[in-house]
């Protein structure tokens, strides 16, 4: 397999462990000194351990199921590094009883360790439209 295929297993794995609301699988794909800017609080988040209470927190948050899909998917792979560029589509309800359906872009940097990719670095963000200062949660919607 190649290291983009590898990778694009990797968000696979990513994938079906939002739909299970499990975190295991999702940390045991980080490193341990984990760097990743976030849409939730607290924004920024530093180690795998601290990832793991804000993936709780996530997950006990919703009542419903989390919908999470990857679209437009890139991968670049040099060596023991790989970037890969995505936007997701979540969706959902929250306990609060609040529809969530929204997109956000993702990058994640990866490095290869022992032959195992682990996500070094990631950052997600919601666009905003400058004329009203508002996130644009949703593709066109602007």
């Amino acid at each position: 397999m190649s290291a983009e295929q590898e990778v694009r297993a990797l968000l696979d794995e990513r994938v079906a462990a939002v739909a299970a609301k499990d975190p295991a699988p999702l940390l045991a794909r980080m490193a341990d000194e984990l760097d990743s800017f976030g849409v939730t609080p607290p924004h920024r988040v530093r180690g795998r351990e601290a990832m793991a209470a804000g993936l709780e927190a996530w997950f006990a948050g919703y009542a419903s199921d989390i919908g999470y899909a990857v679209h437009e998917l890139e991968v670049r792979a040099d060596g023991d590094l790989a970037v890969a560029t995505f936007v997701y589509a979540v969706s959902g309800t929250l306990r609060s009883g609040d529809a969530v359906d929204m997109w956000v872009r993702a990058t994640a940097v990866l490095q290869r360790r022992a032959g195992r990719w682990l996500v070094v670095h990631q950052h997600e963000s919601v666009p905003w439209d400058p004329t009203t200062g508002q996130g644009v949660m949703r593709p066109g919607s602007a």
